[in-house]
């Protein structure tokens, strides 16, 4: 019988590893689970070395799905599971109305998986790039308190919930974004394009140059010399910045400096206050374990600066000092999510207050975002101005000029 090295979450958040024999890796998997285990690697022993089982290896390649696929998957799987139609059956069904090829071989690969004896929750695990560690755990724990109908209406409100406000803050930022390219390039073809012609002019003329004109003049000669030298800088820089962010600190300063920038980063703190209380709420009312909880929260919280956070406040959690506390003495974390956190501890309501804590933050992003579009207008404009003002003087001023030597 194969071996197989794993590593696990116990229900008390502990990492632990080990071996276990097992027929197939979902064996394996659904042994640790039914000892209540969430396993995280599962490889299988050879000789010669180790050689990564289906649970972590076949999933490199496959790529992630568009969020509303994956809403759709998980309402019709809903309505099925609700209508009584047996797993396989349903799964049958969903990958003929499937129309995205990635999902569509998950569904399949998660269908075979159960067939041969796997857990929902195992066969998920096999597609970790397409359900996340919170969509897998919901899952986890429907199938673990019977509640899977309840589990999915959960699991499609917090995938909503998150699509939406994604969606919200996309929205605000894509116009300024917009404008700001359209005006960068707007610039550098006036500079490429116009400046010089006027240049030529104006030295013929022999006219003395206004201070705008000059700074254009420049910066039109240091285009045209050093270009190959700028868009080289660019380039390397683009790379260099893509490297860098692969890594861990490199991920950890940018979401760190997003959270610092004036307006956008109070807006980022808000959504992620939001998802902590939607998600956590969800989890403790799902009957996840708080330890369980705390991981999955680290890994779909969406900042890395927040996630380490996360790290330090289970570190605290487990020395015996409940979740507020923790949370009280950590980044990010407002005072109002803390006291509502208190507040439940002691009186047992946890869930409700962090639900009143997520439809506030939720209120809060709505009004952050309205406020971060009505700012951004008027700061467009500003610049809008700024560049057309900067080249009407460089080259209306000088033409003033010929104007009166003509007369």
């Amino acid at each position: 019988m194969p071996n197989y090295s794993y590593q696990a979450i116990t229900e008390s958040g502990v990492t632990i590893s080990g071996d276990i024999e097992a027929e197939t890796v979902d064996r394996a998997a659904s042994q640790l689970m039914e000892k209540g285990y969430i396993p995280s690697k599962l490889a299988e022993k050879k000789k010669g070395g180790f050689q990564l089982a289906g649970l972590s290896a076949a999933l490199g390649k496959m790529h992630s799905v568009k969020i509303e696929d994956l809403i759709l998957f998980t309402k019709q799987f809903r309505s099925l599971f609700k209508a009584g139609v047996p797993i396989v059956r349903s799964l049958q069904v969903l990958e003929s109305q499937t129309g995205d090829k990635t999902l569509k071989n998950a569904i399949v690969s998660i269908s075979q998986s159960i067939k041969q004896g796997s857990t929902l929750f195992a066969a998920l695990e096999k597609h970790d790039r397409i359900f996340s560690p919170l969509y897998r755990n919901m899952i986890r724990a429907g199938e673990t308190s019977g509640t899977m109908p309840e589990s999915l209406e959960r699991l499609i409100y917090i995938i909503e919930h998150e699509n939406k406000i994604k969606s919200d803050i996309k929205s605000a930022l894509q116009y300024p974004i917009m404008v700001t390219v359209a005006l960068v390039g707007a610039f550098f073809i006036l500079e490429t394009f116009v400046v010089p012609k006027f240049v030529e002019m104006f030295s013929k003329a022999g006219i003395a140059l206004p201070v705008p004109t000059k700074i254009a003049i420049m910066i039109y000669e240091v285009l045209s010399s050093y270009w190959y030298l700028m868009i080289g800088g660019v380039i390397a820089t683009i790379v260099g910045l893509r490297m860098y962010l692969k890594t861990e600190q490199g991920l950890y300063a940018r979401d760190a400096l997003i959270l610092r920038i004036p307006i956008l980063g109070p807006l980022f703190i808000k959504a992620a206050m939001s998802r902590f209380a939607s998600i956590f709420g969800i989890l403790q009312a799902s009957g996840v374990p708080v330890m369980t909880s705390m991981k999955v929260l680290s890994g779909v919280i969406g900042n890395t600066a927040i996630a380490r956070e996360f790290d330090r406040v289970q570190e605290r959690m487990h020395e015996g000092h409940g979740i507020a506390v923790p949370l009280g003495a950590a980044k990010y974390f407002t005072p109002m999510v803390v006291n509502m956190i208190a507040i439940g501890e002691e009186t047992g309501n946890i869930e409700e207050m962090l639900q009143q804590v997520a439809i506030h933050y939720d209120d809060e992003v709505g009004y952050s975002v309205k406020r971060l579009s009505d700012l951004i207008g008027p700061v467009l404009i500003v610049g809008l101005a700024a560049v057309v003002g900067f080249f009407a003087m460089a080259i209306f001023l000088p033409m003033w000029d010929l104007t009166k030597m003509a007369r």
